[in-house]
């Protein structure tokens, strides 16, 4: 080992003793941004090629999180917008990757994730919604405090009017005006009815490719989230950055505390 990988895992280990010490997150978010132009700038000559990596690579992140106690991990795959306006060609192969890699290899493999899915199932590929379903079902009775959220189809704002129009159809069924509702209306009551129910907001969002916006990203719940934006590419996002994301909320929770 050279000095340069000698001094890359020193600082390593010292990042890792430090997260460890600190207040840990019980929610990640990850916003997996960047796998073409990961794959564009490697020369590929498919950039969807990115994709695949980028879902080989969710495999290692949750080892991560897993190593950290973090029973809770959400990770957003395409959005509802993604899947309406890209390329016919370049969806089927990340909806290729959504059944053959995290369905099939993430989760079936593993017994330490319970899955959950959110999103607008109606716009996958039947096989892909089926693949979900099935294995969210395989998931329900697993021995573990560990759940993964695959967001797909999803948007933040769609989320949020699916949650009123479910709160009003509950209304009308016990009869409850619109008068009554409005004025007992509070912020849990809509909290109750997004999708999954009971999950924790999340403590921590990290997004990758250098991007610094939540691109509609669980807009409700990311309401108090320490955000944390990180340059590379979600393929090359090595745990160095993942301990430096998960040192950033320790220390703005500090400060806080």
């Amino acid at each position: 080992m050279g000095l340069v990988d000698s001094l890359r895992a020193l600082y390593a280990r010292r990042l890792r003793r430090q997260v460890a010490s600190g207040p840990l997150p019980r929610h990640v978010a990850l916003i997996m941004d960047g796998n073409r132009r990961w794959a564009r700038e490697r020369g590929h000559a498919n950039p969807s090629i990115g994709h695949l990596h980028g879902g080989e690579h969710l495999e290692t992140v949750l080892g991560w999180c897993a190593d950290f106690g973090i029973r809770y991990v959400t990770v957003f795959v395409a959005s509802s917008d993604n899947l309406r306006k890209r390329d016919s060609e370049e969806t089927a192969f990340l909806m290729e990757v959504v059944e053959r890699v995290v369905v099939d290899r993430v989760v079936a493999r593993s017994e330490r994730w319970r899955l959950n899915v959110t999103g607008r199932l109606n716009l996958l590929p039947d096989s892909t919604a089926h693949a979900l379903k099935r294995a969210r079902d395989m998931t329900l009775e697993r021995a573990t405090d560990s759940e993964l959220t695959v967001a797909v189809g999803y948007d933040g704002r769609e989320e949020i009017v699916d949650a009123v129009r479910s709160l009003l159809d509950q209304a009308a069924e016990r009869r409850v005006t619109a008068e009554e509702l409005a004025a007992t209306l509070t912020v849990e009551d809509i909290t109750a009815h997004l999708d999954p129910a009971g999950r924790p907001d999340p403590d921590l969002v990290i997004r990758t490719s250098g991007e610094r916006r939540l691109s509609g990203f669980l807009l409700w719940q990311a309401a108090d989230s320490r955000l944390h934006f990180c340059d590379v590419y979600w393929p090359a996002f090595r745990q160095v950055d993942f301990l430096r994301a998960v040192r950033s909320y320790a220390v703005r929770r500090g400060s806080q505390d």
